[in-house]
């Protein structure tokens, strides 16, 4: 053996799909030669597969197979042209081509007269691409090398191995004579080796299996005792999820041997865990590592790793499907986990994952979906008896599953790992149907349904701050308030990411004739523009898009104040889409509706917030929930709730008539366009509503005492007819001020709710030194009386309407939604 520690690389097919990633391998092999280097090659993107298809076209006595074969000759002959020139390195590489070639041919004339072949035909030709990779890439790093420092070694030629029902073993002490034969002790230069092709003890060609050359590069590892191997592939490196399914998935900088077999063993890229064990026999790391990149680190697969989260990774095997046997009979019984398990490995059938009941009353596994039938007649046959006698009552079948496994060493002796895990399950909606973990606590998996696979891994990743926990947003509604949202979401986007690991992500905005969907997010900058051109508002299918199968998360923003929006949530929230709105009409409908919210939130496992239905963003809702959560008695909530109207009776002296007032406020934007829908009262009287029932009471509109401000004569007329007749009771409101202001009082438009259930909405006369009478021009203001605040009550008070407020209410509203989620709000 060489003096110095060796280096060991491998390059799979995609790493040497074309000559210029052969040069590629090959500059990644010079930069790193001032030690030995063994680097281990697959065949050509693809050329394996290519020439197991000739054998299978030869035994069918397809002559298609010679023309095939041609393609695969001017293939490497092309590679051979364009990386080893025209000179000697070039015809050597030819020379032994043509001889391989040749042989593939005989071998394939041979199968095609006697219409059969064997393991060991398949084994011998499609092994030949392993032989021409490895001769074009020592030729190639040959060309600039020192005479002898570079060589091809026949695998066959030193990997001596013995196939059993595990697979290929190593026979390790032939492997190590042949390989000290053929490696001279002082070699210091480059050996390419040939992946996955290999001898038995009787010196017939074989090979190592699918991975087998990754395998090749731990055993020719741990037989040169290499500091060493590095896996190049084409992604970064371990991924902490498939990026497929889960964008946010980040390069995992350490795992230890087990944490990478257990993720490998429920479907991760990395190396199969049989592949890893000489290296693990010896201690020798394993990187994993980007030829694309070869300057970054990749992932370093240790005895031992960094270990700064619970989690390392999360994965998901598809395709499964859960059998479950069950009966009382099975009870205490000894021997029924071997029957069933003895039978299925009689079978040749691999169960993926058991989990078993303290109780023994049914035995539950996994296996893969193609099998399940088969399964079925299997442990039914085992339990034929048991199952006529009826002390096992079934052998059931949920098909369409997957398996979804967390992986860390860091859970050992963490509490609250699982939890966290079944609960970000359980607030994206997925429901687990059966959970396996074994005693080392590396691995807590979970049998879901396929369909919720992709969803299922976003949770948890999010769940566990691997990635941003991510909201698909749609927001209906982009007028005064929604649009000013959109502007104060757009500014914190990056904060939040950045600060909170929360991905806010508006994926479709709707107005009532238009939508504009986005499969990432949408461009709050330019979206005005897009939505010129965007399709006619589908209000189904937009909700269908915001609540995508591969985001844990979906949340519709209502800025409107549109029933027939509201008519919607309790559809929405059924299926699991949060719903945060200041939109009054659906908490203040019918207490049969109201009742379904709660219903269908709860059966949706989803979230409905609308703290700026009453007083805008102030935190009006919240302090009655709080007051009643820590035990308080509401007696009393009354409250000024209406900033317009809290403008004109702060404005009205008698000095202006009051038509006069309300066409100004008009005018300044004081008001909605149409006077009436603030001064018919409507607007409190559902505010109060909503607040009576925050309280508990079973309070319906209907049941207020409300006193609207507009005339009868004027409800049906135009706006301008409105405005001019308005004038006609300028006297009546005058006398109302005079009699006020003589008994030393102020009007105030207020709302009030008792403890028994009355409630009020109407003008009345406050004391000039009442809170009331004291408030900036349009605020709402709102008093708490209750056991704990009665002589002194709680007031809450500040601005209650406008863009900028509402749509900051929406925006806090949005954040506690996040931190439910899981988010570090």
């Amino acid at each position: 053996m060489s003096q110095g520690p060796w280096t060991v690389h491998k390059f799979g097919g995609t790493s040497l799909a074309d000559a210029a990633r052969f040069r590629r391998v090959a500059d990644i092999i010079r930069e790193r030669s001032s030690t030995p280097q063994a680097v281990v090659v697959s065949a050509v993107a693809g050329v394996t597969d290519r020439l197991l298809e000739l054998v299978t076209l030869a035994r069918q006595r397809d002559p298609g197979y010679r023309a095939r074969l041609q393609e695969l000759r001017q293939l490497h002959e092309a590679l051979a042209d364009e990386l080893l020139g025209d000179g000697a390195r070039r015809e050597t590489f030819r020379a032994g081509f043509d001889r391989t070639c040749q042989d593939i041919a005989d071998v394939l004339h041979a199968t095609s007269l006697l219409s059969t072949e064997t393991d060991a035909i398949r084994d011998l030709v499609s092994g030949s691409g392993e032989i021409w990779s490895a001769q074009l890439l020592a030729g190639l790093l040959a060309g600039d090398a020192p005479a002898g420092s570079v060589d091809w070694v026949d695998a066959r030629d030193v990997l001596v191995v013995e196939h059993s029902d595990l697979g290929p073993g190593v026979l390790w002490s032939e492997s190590t004579t042949r390989m000290a034969r053929r490696i001279p002790a002082d070699f210091s230069g480059v050996l390419v080796f040939t992946g996955f092709i290999a001898r038995d003890r009787k010196g017939v060609h074989t090979t190592l299996g699918r991975d087998g050359s990754d395998y090749s590069a731990s055993i020719i590892a741990a037989l040169l005792d290499a500091s060493q191997v590095n896996i190049w592939t084409d992604v970064a490196g371990v991924m902490s999820a498939d990026p497929r399914r889960v964008s946010e998935a980040a390069v995992i900088p350490e795992l230890t041997y087990d944490e990478a077999m257990e993720l490998a063993y429920f479907g991760a890229r990395v190396l199969h865990p049989q592949t890893m064990a000489p290296a693990i026999a010896r201690n020798i790391p394993i990187y994993i590592r980007d030829s694309g990149a070869p300057a970054t680190a990749g992932t370093r697969i240790g005895s031992r790793a960094a270990t700064d989260t619970a989690i390392k990774g999360i994965t998901a095997i598809d395709g499964m499907a859960l059998v479950n046997v069950e009966g009382a009979g099975m009870i205490g019984v000894p021997g029924t986990a071997w029957r069933v398990f003895g039978a299925l490995r009689d079978a040749g059938i691999s169960v993926v994952l058991i989990s078993q009941g303290s109780s023994e009353h049914s035995i539950c596994f996994a296996v893969p979906d193609q099998h399940a039938d088969e399964v079925r007649e299997i442990v039914g046959r085992a339990f034929r008896a048991e199952l006529e006698a009826g002390q096992v009552h079934a052998v059931g079948i949920t098909r369409n599953c997957a398996i979804l496994a967390v992986v860390g060493d860091g859970m050992a002796g963490t509490p609250g790992v699982a939890a966290k895990v079944f609960s970000s399950l359980g607030r994206a909606g997925i429901n687990v149907r059966a959970i396996a973990q074994g005693s080392s606590e590396r691995n807590i998996s979970a049998v879901i349904s396929n369909d919720d696979a992709e969803r299922a891994l976003r949770a948890v990743h999010s769940g566990f701050y691997l990635s941003p926990q991510t909201l698909s947003i749609g927001l209906i509604g982009p007028g005064t308030v929604g649009s000013v949202l959109l502007e104060q979401l757009e500014g914190e986007l990056e904060s939040l990411a950045q600060s909170l690991n929360l991905d806010l992500r508006i994926r479709g905005i709707a107005t009532s004739k238009k939508m504009l969907l986005a499969e990432q997010r949408v461009d709050l900058r330019g979206w005005r523009d897009e939505m010129a051109t965007a399709p006619a508002l589908d209000l189904a299918a937009f909700v269908d898009h915001i609540d995508a199968d591969h985001l844990p998360h979906a949340l519709i923003i209502d800025c409107t104040a549109s029933a027939t929006v509201a008519s919607q949530y309790t559809q929405w929230l059924a299926r699991g889409v949060h719903v945060i709105t200041p939109n009054k009409k659906a908490s203040s409908a019918s207490m049969e509706h109201y009742r379904k919210l709660a219903t269908q939130r709860r059966e949706g496992n989803s979230r409905y917030l609308y703290e700026t239905t009453v007083g805008a963003g102030l935190p009006v809702i919240h302090t009655v929930r709080d007051l009643r959560q820590t035990g308080d008695r509401i007696e009393r909530i009354e409250g000024i709730l209406s900033g317009t109207l809290a403008y004109l009776f702060n404005q009205y002296d008698g000095s202006v008539p009051f038509s006069t007032l309300v066409r100004n406020a008009r005018e300044q934007g004081y008001t909605e366009p149409d006077p009436r829908d603030d001064l018919s009262g409507m607007d409190v009287a559902r505010k109060v509503v909503i607040l009576g029932r925050e309280m508990g009471l079973e309070l319906e509109l209907e049941q207020l005492a409300l006193e609207s401000l507009v005339p009868a004569a004027l409800v049906d007329v135009s706006v301008a007819e409105f405005l001019d007749g308005l004038s006609e009771y300028d006297q009546a409101f005058d006398a109302r001020y005079r009699e006020s202001d003589a008994a030393g009082k102020v009007l105030r438009y207020v709302g009030r709710l008792e403890a028994d259930g009355s409630a009020f909405v109407g003008l009345v006369q406050v004391d000039r030194d009442h809170a009331f009478a004291h408030i900036n021009l349009t605020d709402n203001i709102v008093q708490f009386e209750t056991a704990r605040y009665c002589a002194n009550p709680l007031i809450v008070q500040g601005p209650g309407a406008g863009p900028a407020v509402t749509a900051g209410g929406v925006f806090a509203d949005l954040l506690r939604l996040a931190g439910y989620l899981g988010a570090a709000v």
